[in-house]
């Protein structure tokens, strides 16, 4: 089957044919290569979603003779990520004996244990249950899409007749059934009677597409999708106002990131409550928010109370948004006036009068408007369980929401980590691409309920959870370090990470920053950091550094007081200047960061962390010192303060005391180090030793041993400790706390 190059509008034509040729005659290359290439377009699949393969001959290692082997996407892999270990190879013909063991519809997981009979590559990926669906078919090179455009095909009501009006013969179509073995026979039977046809649609499913060559099977599978937009496009001019028109109008750009910010807090609080997650050590859930043009469509539409609680259609789609959203029932606007007030004002007294007007006003008022809505939506999951379990079903997971609609402000995802919680969107965005296409053809349908529940809670399935990896002590946690650019603050940030935090890094130096978040973004990507610059001494700069934290991830749990400075002179040399600035950012910018995050960790009502890097200097008094020695003592105090006045709002306040730590810091690189070598009369080269030599372990303290601490205070391990101090300084006697 030749297919011409054309010029595409609704897919990406990305195949560059040099790059192509340097893989020559491999075709396990180039299957990779298309993979990876249709794996790039989210209209085309999303991450995790559909698979690929190819069949090359290979020698059979006991027989030494030729044998065709299959090489296809395996179990839980992505295709626009696909490499080499992530694929499964298996002998075509060991797949099609797999007839002879098969027992029917009832035993049909049986399947996927034996396919491991058909291994060729002893390295593979554990094979998927999509296996037989392109091995049973005899075509060289194969994908099983799930497309927008096709899927909405797919779910319309008349999906048959559309099929064939779009495409007529050329086009095979298989009613909605379950991925297996069986429907691999079902495809292998729908060609038999169909011969010469290019591909099959899968009722409520996706797409099948074939070719002899990569860049062939590449072409009819964009081609096809392509002529399936064409149509739909068409259709839609004929059909405006799409989703029945406008209800509402959605607030301007800046009032829903607010909005959106504000509320997200609270409903991450709802999220992770009630629900089967607190059986676990970490139940907390991370967010994503999006307000793209499609979900706004959508979420403000006339049809929105019609077609969100159908459901999705593509099995992909509902097992990462669950079998429906929670829309809610609150005005874009609730109390905007009063919340957006807070990042106007400046002064200290100010703030703290609007912050109890918003807890009282906002927290209380809107968590008792949502809150049963809540309940509402966990009470319906349960009777969708009750009504469709079977006596093996496992038990029913986690009830509340995974995607929450705002109409005239976003979509808010919650999951256990980023990267879920943003697929989750990206896949509920797909799944109104499939609602606008499927009602704009014909009408859209969803999956019936019973045949959602056997997948979302096949035995299969359940037993790909089990296999997920323990997840780590900060999973589910997000983490705020002030002067997080270099020195303490990015080693805190690191290891928050490492121990699976998301992060949100700032700083008042935006080079520094940028630098720091370029660092970041390599060990951890873009799931795992936030970057905002932030000056702890404007209340406005952190009301947007707090913002960006809800959000890019739903809230904070987590806030380091890390930000400082440090002056040394003698008392006579002191100005009010130098007093002023050390003040305003050791003491006045713990304060008004920690009053920022005890705010969003009251909306959300689990708790939280603060933990202050103080230092050594709060307790011993030294020479040439006295503006940062007492502003360092002040921060000490007022740790013990909050940790006294916020035990009821389960918040911890912790801190960390250092001494001398060099490496990376902003504090030695000014004119603290001539200060200090001043003071203990050695010279600025001599101090890291003269600050070794006098501890009692004889050991240069480095950022990261203060990273270390921090996650002692917020690791777990010290849940019930409180208005404690930790000393890093190697062993000082003098400053032994007493």
């Amino acid at each position: 089957m030749q297919t011409a190059i054309q010029t595409f509008r609704h897919v990406n034509y990305l195949w560059d044919e040099p790059k192509a040729a340097a893989f020559g005659d491999d075709q396990i290359a180039l299957f990779l290569y298309r993979s990876n290439l249709l794996g790039a377009d989210l209209r085309i699949t999303n991450y995790g979603g559909g698979n690929t393969s190819c069949k090359t001959t290979e020698t059979d290692p006991l027989t030494g003779e030729p044998a065709e082997v299959m090489w296809v996407k395996g179990s839980g892999g992505d295709i626009g990520t696909l490499t080499r270990k992530g694929i499964a190879g298996l002998y075509v013909e060991k797949l099609h004996q797999l007839k002879n063991c098969y027992r029917g519809l009832e035993f049909e997981d049986e399947i996927v244990g034996l396919q491991l009979h058909c291994l060729h590559d002893l390295d593979s990926a554990a094979p998927s249950i999509d296996t037989p669906l392109h091995g049973l078919l005899p075509f060289r090179h194969i994908d099983h899409l799930h497309p927008d455009a096709l899927i909405a095909v797919a779910a319309a009501m008349d999906s048959r007749a559309i099929t064939q009006e779009i495409w007529g013969g050329t086009m095979g179509w298989v009613p909605w059934q379950r991925p297996g073995f069986d429907l691999g026979l079902q495809l292998e039977k729908c060609l038999a009677e169909n011969p010469g046809i290019r591909g099959i649609v899968l009722g409520g499913h996706g797409l099948f597409t074939w070719g002899d060559t990569s860049h062939e099977c590449y072409l009819n599978s964009l081609e096809a999708i392509e002529q399936a937009s064409i149509f739909i496009e068409k259709r839609l001019e004929k059909t405006r106002p799409v989703f029945g028109g406008a209800k509402m109008q959605s607030l301007d750009s800046e009032g829903r990131k607010k909005q959106a910010a504000q509320i997200a807090p609270i409903l991450r609080g709802l999220c992770s409550s009630n629900s089967q997650t607190l059986k676990s050590s970490n139940p907390r859930k991370i967010g994503h928010f999006t307000d793209a043009p499609a979900v706004l469509e959508f979420i403000n539409s006339n049809d929105l109370a019609r077609l969100a609680p159908l459901g999705t259609s593509c099995p992909d789609h509902f097992l990462r948004t669950k079998i429906q959203p929670l829309v809610l029932e609150l005005e874009p606007d609730a109390q905007i006036s009063e919340i957006s007030k807070i990042s106007e004002i400046s002064k200290i007294s100010e703030i703290s009068k609007i912050s109890e007007i918003s807890k009282i006003s906002e927290i209380s008022k809107i968590s008792e408007i949502l809150a049963p809505q809540f309940e509402q939506y966990r009470a319906e999951y349960a009777a969708y369980y009750d009504t469709c379990k079977h006596p093996n079903s496992p038990a029913m997971r986690d009830p509340n929401p995974v995607v929450i609609l705002y109409p005239g402000v976003g979509m808010f995802t919650f999951a256990k980590d980023k990267q879920t919680a943003r697929v989750a969107a990206e896949f509920y965005v797909n799944a109104i691409n499939v609602m606008r296409g499927a009602e704009a053809i014909s009408q859209y349908m969803a999956l019936p309920r019973q045949e959602a529940f056997d997948i979302e809670y096949w035995l299969l399935e359940e037993a790909k959870l089990q296999r997920m990896p323990k997840p780590k002590p900060l999973s589910g946690k997000v983490a705020l370090v002030t002067g997080s650019g270099g020195g303490i603050g990015l080693a805190t940030v690191k290891k928050l990470a490492t121990e699976g935090a998301c992060v949100v890094l700032n700083d008042v130096d935006e080079q520094r920053l940028a630098d720091a978040e370029v660092e970041i973004l390599k060990s951890f990507g873009k799931d795992s950091v936030a970057a905002v610059p932030l000056n702890v001494t404007n209340s406005r700069s952190i009301a947007e550094a707090f913002e960006v934290a809800c959000l890019a991830f739903g809230g904070v749990d987590i806030v380091v007081n890390n930000a400082g400075i440090s002056i040394s002179k003698p008392l006579a040399e002191h100005t009010v200047a130098d007093w002023d600035k050390l003040y305003d950012i050791l003491v006045k910018g713990q304060f008004l960061v920690s009053q920022a995050g005890v705010e969003v960790m009251r909306k959300q009502g689990f708790g939280g962390d603060i933990v202050n890097i103080v230092s050594k200097n709060a307790v011993v008094a030294g020479p040439n010192n006295a503006g940062y020695g007492s502003a360092k003592a002040a921060q000490a105090h007022l740790t013990r303060l909050l940790a006294a006045e916020l035990g009821t709002d389960k918040i911890r306040v912790n801190m960390v005391n250092p001494d001398a730590v060099i490496a990376g810091s902003n504090i030695w690189s000014g004119g603290w180090a001539e200060g200090r070598a001043k003071a203990y009369g050695v010279s600025v080269e001599e101090l890291p030793a003269y600050y070794a030599k006098r501890t009692l372990l004889g050991e240069v303290i480095l950022p990261e041993d203060i990273a270390n601490a921090v996650f002692a205070f917020v690791g777990g391990l010290l849940g019930k400790s409180t208005g404690n101090a930790l000393n890093v300084d190697g062993g000082v006697a003098v400053g032994f706390l007493r």
